[in-house]
């Protein structure tokens, strides 16, 4: 285990004081299960997960297109008027 230190407000010292008496636990041991539960319940993968995904779907699109880089008003108002597609049609 590594060592760290928090400051805390002294109702929060006492609130855990009370809840560790409780449950007869250490406010040690609280707080790494606060510091579990925060880390399980973070959305979504995480950044190095994300890298991964975004990496493998490169050069897995192509588009007929190839003047998008200069003509991307042009494109972005076809797609405007043309409106929203729907799936499944």
């Amino acid at each position: 285990m590594i060592r760290t230190q928090a400051q805390l407000t002294e109702e929060q010292m006492a609130a855990l004081k009370e809840i560790a008496a409780e449950r007869r636990v250490s406010v040690a041991e609280l707080i790494r299960r606060g510091v579990d539960a925060v880390i399980a319940s973070r959305e979504g993968p995480g950044l190095g997960e994300r890298r991964r995904r975004a990496l493998a779907v490169v050069g897995a699109f192509s588009d007929p297109a190839t003047d998008v880089a200069r003509e991307h008003d042009h494109y972005f108002a076809e797609a405007i008027d043309r409106g929203p597609r729907t799936s499944g049609a």
